[in-house]
């Protein structure tokens, strides 16, 4: 079994056990989070939507993240992706979510966001939200998968 199949049924279990449901708000993953949680037999009970918001135009018009973020910010920034994970919680009217807006690579990276930058963001209703920003080496399946883990990680710290 992979770490992130070991992640997500951990996940899972602590879900359950709070009777909690789980959103994700993806972009440079691509769904990825998504995929691996829906994997688990049974995820039903603790997830019901996954939002891959890959295009700044599809974050505003499912998640209501502000246009102004991605202008003062970029979309690959602490801002949206916070903005992304509230959006998707209250969207989905879920207990937890996470949210993940990066560079995989190998394009788009500039000097101030190289390729590998990636910041997630996890909230659990009525806490604030965490951030972290990450900096991801290797191909782009190596970043997304990096990405998925760090994301699965801190679900799991949230609770």
């Amino acid at each position: 079994m992979s770490t992130i199949d070991k992640l997500c049924q951990e996940l899972g279990q602590k879900l359950i056990g709070r009777g909690y449901c789980v959103t994700t708000a993806e972009s440079c993953t691509g769904g990825g989070i998504a995929q691996a949680i829906t994997d688990i037999a049974g995820s039903s009970q603790w997830f019901s939507h996954g939002f891959v918001t890959y295009s700044n135009q599809a974050k505003q018009q499912l998640l209501a993240v502000p246009e102004s973020l991605f202008l003062e910010h970029g979309a690959v920034s602490q801002a949206v992706a916070e903005a992304m994970v509230e959006g998707a919680i209250n969207t989905a009217n879920a207990d937890l979510g996470v949210a993940v807006s990066g560079v995989a690579g190998p394009g788009g990276g500039s000097q101030e966001k190289p390729v590998g930058t990636v910041w997630i963001a996890w909230k659990l209703k009525n806490n604030p939200v965490k951030s972290r920003c990450y900096l991801f080496s290797g191909n782009r399946k190596s970043i997304r998968n990096q990405s998925v883990t760090e994301s699965l990680t801190g679900l799991i710290q949230a609770l």
